[in-house]
């Protein structure tokens, strides 16, 4: 399941690109910032995950019309590519582009009201990044698209079509201008990121790909990955994530409960134990690694003794880096049938979720005060995030984009404080 929906500013100059949603919508935005330079226009990159996700699109619609009146309105990604009919009849919208569509030039150029194209027909997919990542400290390339998998409760295979995936030849190239540009740090992004590979020569797997990148561009300091399902984590990947130093201690796990009737209700392929099991082999292997994990509450059908095992989850992974959803029904998926738990009690069980990660996060937040760490400086300049993804507030500013040694003096809230530390 893709991060929760965040608003990514677009620079002042030139069009405004608002990406909603997950890393790979963010890598999309800079693909069509390219495409629509010059224009006078406002670019809604949707997210589709949930429907406050939704929402947010239409917000962010319509406070784009009212702070750019003369600009034409464009809307693509995953919300644009489900239900266009539905922005296609909102009155700030001048235009709808899908998914499939959106990395067109030629898309760009057309002056059709709706172009949509159906994208479970796509069998292909590429870098189409634009040269640069001006709004970021960190580049994100995109490996593979779309989703073969029919999780209960999501939607987005509808917006991104059967999963595909990029040669691994395009993606070195990519990654190796990227760096030679300046990029310290790259996230490899994707719908289902580890389903990367078997729709290509050889069949090649994640962790083929992540070998033949830290062989290829050696220049490259920094390479991350987005989110991971677990069960798919083989020996070979599992040994870059442990065995590498240039591959970031951080890893996003799409676990999404923690019970096992829940997640057989959810379609998904792994069980609890194999998902604490993995964690536990992971911490053996490098106890620094972070462990990131999207969690749903209130999933149709769960109870209280259900919802304490997703609860303990928590725990019993080491999560620190919590992304919490309250169950969302998606029009036209299985699990929008099931009978639903009532949102108020969606709603608590989230926010108990929510602050069990909280309470882990600042424990583990709070262990890392008084270690020095390399931190990869973000805009304005005073502050970034370390190895491990946690967020730093700097006592100085830097330049966005290096990397700098520093010492975490502090923990507050849900980042530490640190200063440079120049011996």
């Amino acid at each position: 399941m893709p991060s929760a929906p965040l608003p990514q500013a677009a620079p002042e100059a030139g069009p405004d690109v608002v990406s909603l949603g997950c890393r790979l919508n963010i890598a999309e935005s800079e693909t069509i910032r390219a495409l629509v330079a010059g224009r006078d226009m406002v670019v809604v990159n949707s997210c589709a995950v949930t429907n406050a996700a939704v929402k947010a699109t239409r917000v962010a619609i319509r406070r784009a019309r009212r702070d750019r009146p003369s600009a034409q309105i464009v809307v693509t990604g995953c919300a644009a590519q489900i239900d266009p009919a539905s922005f296609a009849a909102m009155s700030e919208v001048d235009r709808v582009i899908g998914n499939a569509d959106k990395l067109l030039p030629s898309a760009w150029q057309s002056e059709a009201a709706v172009l949509v194209s159906d994208v479970m027909t796509v069998r292909e997919t590429a870098p189409h990044l634009a040269a640069s990542f001006s709004a970021h400290a960190r580049a994100f390339v995109e490996v593979q698209n779309g989703c073969d998998h029919r999780c209960t409760f999501c939607a987005i295979p509808f917006g991104r079509g059967p999963s595909r995936s990029v040669p691994a030849g395009a993606v070195v190239d990519r990654i190796a201008g990227l760096v030679d540009a300046g990029h310290s740090e790259i996230v490899l992004t994707g719908v289902d990121l580890t389903s990367y590979g078997p729709d290509l020569p050889g069949a090649p797997t994640l962790g083929h790909l992540v070998e033949r990148i830290l062989t290829h561009v050696p220049a490259l300091r920094r390479l991350r990955l987005s989110s991971l399902d677990g069960i798919e984590i083989d020996d070979r990947l599992f040994a870059v994530l442990t065995g590498d130093a240039r591959i970031m201690p951080h890893v996003h796990l799409s676990l999404q409960a923690g019970d096992d009737m829940i997640l057989k209700r959810m379609k998904r392929r792994h069980s609890r134990a194999e998902s604490v099991d993995l964690v536990q082999r992971l911490k053996a292997a490098r106890p620094d690694i972070a462990i990131g994990a999207d969690l749903i509450a209130g999933f149709p059908t769960e109870d209280d003794a259900m919802f304490a095992n997703t609860l303990a989850l928590i725990d019993d992974c080491m999560i620190v880096h919590p992304h919490i959803f309250p169950y969302s029904p998606r029009a036209g998926t299985p699990a929008a049938r099931m009978p639903q738990v009532e949102p108020g009690i969606r709603r608590r069980r989230a926010t108990l979720l929510r602050e069990a990660g909280e309470a882990a996060r600042g424990e583990w937040l709070r262990g890392l005060v008084g270690t020095t760490q390399d931190l990869l400086v973000e805009r304005p300049g005073d502050r970034g995030h370390i190895a491990n993804f946690a967020e730093v507030v700097l006592d100085e500013t830097a330049i966005p984009g290096e990397i700098v040694r520093v010492r975490i003096t502090g923990a507050t809230g849900d980042r530490l404080s640190a200063t440079r530390d120049n011996t």
